[in-house]
């Protein structure tokens, strides 16, 4: 029989984490590009003091405790201010995503049944546009310097607050950030994430194994806020005493390029579309960012020849990261190892730049085969990667039934192998395997492959029906601006790179569509080409 601890029980809450930030480290700085307005810099003190205004602000609106708030809003400081705000008042945050559709981003406000809604200037037509359709919102906050007739505005409404505020206690279980799924198939699906995930996932995240942060970094997070927490970066950031650097919506290379340069970020993530422009930029401006040590790159498969061009030519470590959603985002990091060292700086990258990454400490893997019984961890054998630990997801909001089986392991529908040293690759989503002819062909290592080949911005494969074979992979290129590459050329290039029979049937040329968070949209090209191998060429 167990005894109990003698230690103390104190929450782990996300208020504690901004307290903690503006006793340790009050003149570390905070940047922050706006829509519409100059470049803001304050510190972590000015933001713990902006933050409890802004509580303060909410507290005299009558937002009660486990209230809903939305907001709509870019990677600013303002929207930062409302991720320890909200939460920190014992409210939950439903980050609405602005990429969705109109009836998508209708679905999720409503059915967060949020009762404030605090957006971005940006928005406002969209706000003009849907407004009749929300439900329960009772107050709209406009997230910005100047007032705008018909709203409220924030920066009126915290000047008029002390800041001084004491920081709730309660239960680290109570829920915290509501973020919804993409929603490809059917509604997006809310994820409630709890107090105590987030601050565990926070110290993960920061730790070697992960990010690595120290209180000399300065770290730039391109993954939207809105976007499963911006991979827990507001939090691992300040818990370590890292700068922070808020680029809004603007991740055009030149845009990013000036606040590395200007602000001196040794650390950034994002998904690899922005990265491909930004390595397209740096070629065509001949610059080099000197200060940037780091870039995590997740949402999908991180490009060999990405990876290479940047620890080539601009000595950046690219670290790829897979999550969900459902995971708040962290599964694992690409860090190495002692062990990879050993094999060699070539066998090292190998691991590094193929695979998305080793297990981390607060998230159990398991690989299974389709009777559910775990495969041999041998990097070779792929099955349905499962997942399980404080940070992953138990239930759906307001679902009646677990999204788990018996022993708490969440299915991730990702297709994946698992090595011996620890390292998860992923093969393929379970639905996007490409079964032709008996044998499975693997759509994201094809397309890692194809993206080498020189003037591919974007490549995306997908399975179409053919008369024979049931299906065989099309493969869909968008090209750099201003640059013509042929299917002879890229054929050639994927000769003698993958096996013979993985060679796409057809290579078609257009703009890949992409989801609200930055990933190839296969149901849209799967529709748009069904009949593509099929249909009688004229």
């Amino acid at each position: 029989m167990t005894i109990p601890g003698l230690f103390q029980t104190t929450p782990l809450l996300i208020s504690s984490i901004l307290t903690y930030a503006v006793k340790a480290h009050p003149k570390r700085k905070v940047v922050s590009r706006l829509v519409d307005e100059p470049i803001f810099h304050y510190d972590y003190e000015s933001f713990g003091k902006r933050t409890a205004q802004a509580v303060q602000a909410l507290d005299r609106l009558g937002v009660k405790s486990g209230d809903r708030v939305t907001s709509m809003a870019w990677n600013t400081h303002r929207h930062l201010e409302l991720f320890y705000g909200v939460p920190g008042m014992g409210c939950v945050l439903h980050t609405a995503n602005p990429r969705l559709s109109d009836e998508q981003i209708i679905y999720t406000v409503n059915h967060a049944e949020s009762r404030v809604l605090l957006f971005d200037r940006t928005f406002i037509p969209l706000i003009e546009r849907l407004r009749g359709a929300f439900k329960t919102v009772e107050t709209y906050i406009l997230l910005a310097a100047g007032d705008e007739p018909g709203y409220l505005n924030y920066e009126s409404l915290i000047a008029a607050e002390s800041g001084d505020y004491h920081w709730p206690q309660f239960d680290e279980n109570a829920g915290a950030f509501l973020c919804y799924t993409s929603g490809t198939t059917g509604d997006p699906k809310g994820v409630l994430y709890s107090h105590r995930g987030v601050v565990l996932h926070a110290m993960a995240g920061g730790m070697n194994s992960a990010f690595g942060f120290t209180a000399f970094d300065v770290v730039m997070p391109c993954s939207s806020l809105y976007h499963a927490n911006a991979w827990g970066l507001p939090f691992s950031a300040p818990l370590c005493g890292s700068a922070m650097v808020l680029p809004c919506d603007k991740m055009d290379g030149g845009s990013l390029h000036e606040l590395i340069e200007g602000e001196g970020v040794t650390f950034t993530g994002g998904v690899p579309t922005i990265w491909t422009m930004y390595l397209a930029w740096l070629d065509q401006a001949g610059k080099v960012p000197a200060s940037l040590k780091t870039i995590v790159i997740g949402g999908s498969a991180v490009p060999r020849a990405m990876a290479e061009t940047f620890s080539r030519l601009y000595g950046v470590n690219v670290r790829q990261l897979w999550g969900m959603t459902e995971t708040a985002p962290i599964g694992v990091v690409s860090t190495p190892t002692p062990e990879l060292a050993a094999l060699g700086d070539e066998s090292m990258n190998d691991a590094i730049w193929t695979r998305q990454g080793r297990i981390q400490f607060g998230i159990e893997l398991e690989v299974t085969d389709d009777d559910g019984k775990p495969v041999p961890h041998d990097g070779e054998t792929s099955g349905a990667l499962k997942v399980r630990g404080p940070w992953t997801i138990q239930r759906y909001y307001r679902k009646d039934e677990d999204c788990v089986d018996a022993d708490g392991w969440f299915d991730t529908g990702d297709i994946a192998t698992l090595d011996a040293l620890g390292f998860m690759r992923i093969t393929d989503r379970s639905k996007d395997v490409i079964k032709s002819g008996g044998e499975w062909i693997s759509s994201i290592d094809l397309e890692n492959v194809a993206v080498g080949c020189p003037g591919v911005k974007i490549a995306a494969v997908v399975g179409v029906p053919h008369p024979k074979w049931e299906e065989r992979p099309l493969l869909v290129i968008e090209t750099h601006e201003n640059v013509t590459v042929t299917r002879d050329e890229v054929l050639h290039y994927l000769a003698s790179r993958i096996v013979k029979w993985w060679t796409p049937d057809d290579v078609v040329f257009a703009p890949v569509p992409l989801t609200a968070t930055g990933k190839i949209d296969k149901k849209v090209l799967r529709v748009a080409y069904r009949d593509h191998l099929t249909a009688e060429k004229s």
